[in-house]
């Protein structure tokens, strides 16, 4: 009996219907474990089979599994068989290429006419799948699909990465559905059908649907089961000694076991057991193979097995997978490891590595080699470097790039211990570039040139090209452009020669990005150059760099509109190609193009949706720090500290001069508003330019050193952005209205601050209205040492707030919730975390006596509040 579903059920029976109409949706069932997720999706199930199926309805399920590392794409074979579409061939046809792959799938679904798809458990999915279901996410609307999936609430890292994956998803393209635990009144009404005692039952359980079928169905005479693990194991003992031992051997298969599987593992004697299995209410027969009723359940039996028999029926279980050569390997590799065969092991996970990797789910390649490695020992080293080379790359595309270095370090080792003077270069150039991903300069520099030195030794190769592309590189990122652009020639001639259009790319982005200072146009052609030549041969790393590179030498240009055609299309590709690092790294570009836009909301949003997520590496985050530092002093959040903190840490890692001038700017910027160290400013604005490869990088610089020391002589300001020289020149108005022109109003209302009372009133308005509160004051004191006169006080905080014991940040949340702002939004407004708004929410409520937000806006309007 399905008790206090029937909400969920209409919600699912409308979009299933809406997506028959050609609008399709993703539909996200979630709850604790044991809620009854399953249940609910069954009793769907049924109902559309009785209703929908002889109108044309395709229904197509599928689940991932709780395998110790996850089978690739192991859901979407499950529906490409029951849409009897080869996939395996799929793969091949597209190279393993995602994107081909799963517009192939859409194509295949769709042409079923409307579908329901069902994929369950997903917070155990692999990174490949998840990306499928982002993939039709987005594309679903059009579609006559309903894509239904179940997952668990708890706060694992795999449900972490589900609420990622639908956070990426169109907002009216999915609909979350919670399934909650079963009220107290649901409980008594099944205990008094089965003549139990329900109040027990439901304190035992606390409405957990699994724990209270489990109670229900124990003996009645007996004790309650303090736990389901308790409940599982009494059922289980009612068993026959060989049907015990049946549900002992399907206890090691996560999600169900084959019919075939079970009978190579058991022989003839099989059915029978497996029947008392199924008669009993502990497996549920599939026709083709036998599962628990629930992962709770299997786990409960498979916990309760002694260490030997868990092996003993896992090496059974590996024994009988082998002689399939259909079954996944990772499956394979799941077994080998519990049943602890070595052999086994280091023959399939590298194997099962390389397929995770060739689909994109890089987390459960690197998983694999991990497992591979750690029985590495009797391998011969060849073997042995290669495995550390595999782990290196898939950990640096999953930001865990401190693994990385040490993984390509022991690489290294190996390969020089061997002679092999081509895969120690290389090995050196692959470590050159970790080390600065984690910001160490120096230790990137070394590798690199070491890595120079070692392959000039021997013939031209593939390897010398891409190291004299990464010296290249960190040359660029350096602002040595002419070294830049010699060690770049070198990489594109040999690069040519070689036939290798992914080095190519690579270095011609590079001498691309040198170029906006030395050949603006020349620049730009060698750029689109490069990003041609990798969308055209699918180098998606080196795609989503050029994108980034284009886009931040527009900013640098302050051509701010090829800058965001370049952004939204970089980051769109990112996404559809899961390239996480590039996508963030962008997003805080487009954080502070937001910003510059006077788009102050939106900006903080965006710089949030990087930062707070922890796995963010520290060089991708830089870009939206900057973003937040700008926000928070100019909004005057004392929250700003933290962000200029780690900024500065930052540097102390590397002296760069793309990451030091806009710290020099941010700290320039709080000392003008007295809240900072002008000289230390100062400093910071020499060594900028001290570090400049030609004026026109400084002109932002050179425009604060300005504002805090007016008698200084601002230099040569040839080549400079427009606003920048026409403002050090002494054209206010000329500088105002280009940045009036770029919709840049907190630029503008800087060029103002130069200019006549006149100016100095609208730069005053422009401030209070992008609610730069601290800048608005200061401009008021500028105002009054000139003698101005009758200046606005600016908006007065509410005289009464101390007497409700608010803080001034409270009050500030107490008015955006009166406005009918979200906590997201009320995030993005104040440039502070959600967890940090819902804390002040809290306390708000608490101090105002309420239990709703409509009754805190209401008791604040009769106290005079608002």
């Amino acid at each position: 009996m399905l008790l206090e579903r029937q909400t969920q059920l209409r919600q699912l029976e409308a979009l299933l219907a809406d997506a028959m109409q050609g609008c399709g949706r993703v539909a996200a069932l979630s709850g604790e474990a044991g809620a009854g997720k399953t249940a609910l999706v069954e009793a769907f199930v049924d109902h559309v089979g009785v209703d929908r199926l002889g109108q044309g309805v395709t229904l197509l399920r599928s689940a991932c599994e709780d395998l110790s590392i996850p089978d690739p794409l192991g859901p979407l074979y499950d529906l490409a068989r029951e849409a009897q579409w080869e996939l395996p061939r799929a793969i091949d046809d597209r190279q393993g290429q995602r994107l081909p792959l799963f517009s192939d799938a859409l194509d295949v679904f769709e042409a079923k006419g409307p579908s329901l798809l069902v994929i369950e458990d997903l917070h155990w999915a692999d990174d490949a799948t998840l990306d499928f279901v982002r993939f039709l996410g987005r594309r679903v609307a059009n579609s006559h699909i309903l894509l239904l999936v179940t997952a668990r609430t708890d706060r694992s890292e795999g449900q972490a990465r589900v609420r990622r994956a639908l956070g990426e998803i169109p907002a009216g393209n999915v609909v979350r559905i919670e399934v909650p635990l079963l009220s107290e009144a649901a409980v008594l009404s099944l205990a008094e059908l089965a003549g139990r005692d329900g109040d027990a039952i439901y304190r035992a359980t606390a409405g957990n649907a699994f724990f209270v079928t489990e109670l229900l169905a124990a003996e009645s005479d007996t004790a309650l089961p303090a736990s389901v693990r308790d409940a599982v194991l009494a059922r289980a003992e009612r068993l026959s000694p060989g049907a015990r031992s049946m549900l002992d051997a399907v206890s090691v298969f996560p999600r169900r076991a084959d019919g075939w599987a079970l009978q190579g593992l058991c022989g003839i004697a099989a059915a029978g057991q497996l029947a008392e299995c199924v008669s009993q209410g502990l497996l549920e027969d599939f026709g083709d193979g036998y599962a628990f009723r629930h992962e709770i359940a299997r786990r409960a039996v498979e916990m309760a097995l002694t260490p030997s028999r868990r092996r003993e029926y896992n090496q059974r279980a590996l024994a009988a997978l082998q002689e399939n050569p259909d079954v996944a390997t990772a499956r394979r590799v799941h077994h080998a490891v519990e049943a602890q065969n070595l052999e086994a092991v280091r023959t399939l996970a590298p194997l099962a590595a390389r397929e995770a990797s060739r689909v994109g789910a890089h987390r459960d390649a690197a998983g694999h080699y991990e497992v591979a490695l750690r029985y590495s020992d009797a391998l011969p080293m060849e073997s042995q470097a290669a495995l550390h080379e595999g782990h290196a790359f898939e950990c640096h595309l999953i930001g865990r790039i401190d693994a990385a270095m040490a993984a390509q370090g022991e690489a290294r080792r190996l390969w020089q211990a061997l002679g092999d003077r081509l895969k120690e270069g290389d090995s050196l150039r692959c470590l050159s570039r970790f080390a600065y991903l984690v910001g160490d300069r120096a230790a990137a520099d070394r590798f690199g040139v070491q890595a120079v030195e070692l392959l000039e030794t021997a013939p031209d190769s593939a390897e010398l090209a891409m190291a004299y592309s990464n010296l290249s590189q960190l040359a660029m990122l350096a602002e040595r452009l002419e070294e830049t652009v010699s060690l770049g020639a070198k990489a594109v001639e040999l690069a040519e020669r070689l036939n290798r259009p992914d080095i190519l790319c690579h270095a011609l982005n590079n001498v691309g990005a040198a170029g906006q200072w030395l050949d603006f146009a020349k620049g730009r052609r060698d750029l689109a150059r490069s990003l041609g030549i990798a969308l055209a041969g699918n180098f998606q790393e080196h795609a989503a760099r050029a994108f980034t590179n284009c886009a931040c030498v527009e900013m640098n240009r302050l051509n701010l509109n090829e800058a965001e055609a370049f952004l939204e299309r970089g980051i769109a590709y990112c996404v559809e190609n899961d390239l996480a690092t590039w996508r963030d790294y962008m997003r805080g570009v487009q954080a502070q193009l937001l910003l510059r836009r006077g788009l102050w909301n939106d900006a903080a949003m965006m710089a949030h949706d990087v930062i707070d997520d922890d796995a963010t590496t520290a060089l991708v985050r830089y870009p939206s720090l900057v973003a937040l530092a700008r926000l928070r002093i100019r909004r005057g959040d004392p929250s700003a500290e933290p962000v200029l903190d780690e900024m500065r840490r930052f540097l102390d890692k590397g002296m760069e001069l793309q990451r030091l001038a806009p710290y020099a700017a941010v700290m320039a910027e709080l000392a003008w508003l007295g809240q900072g160290d002008a000289d230390e400013a100062l400093r910071l604005i020499d060594l900028a330019e001290s570090l400049s490869p030609t004026r026109a990088v400084v002109g932002e610089l050179v425009t604060w050193r300005q504002l805090l020391s007016p008698d200084s002589d601002p230099g040569e300001t040839s080549g400079m952005a427009e606003p920048h020289r026409l403002l050090l020149g002494g054209d206010w108005r000329g500088a105002a209205a280009f940045w009036a022109g770029m919709d840049a109003p907190f630029e503008r209302a800087l060029a103002l601050l130069h200019g006549d009372e006149a100016a100095l009133r609208e730069a005053l308005d422009i401030l209070e209205g992008l609610g730069a509160r601290p800048v608005a004051q200061h401009v008021r004191g500028l105002m009054r040492q000139s003698g101005v006169g009758h200046i606005a006080r600016g908006p007065r905080q509410a005289t009464r707030a101390n007497l409700a014991g608010l803080t001034q940040r409270q009050m500030e949340v107490l008015q955006l919730i009166e406005r009918g702002f979200s906590n997201k939004k009320i995030a993005a407004h104040l440039t502070i975390s959600p967890k940090t708004v819902d804390h002040h929410v809290s306390a708000v409520l608490e101090k105002l006596e309420a239990v709703s937000r409509g009754e805190a806006t209401a008791a604040a309007r009769a106290s005079g509040l608002l």
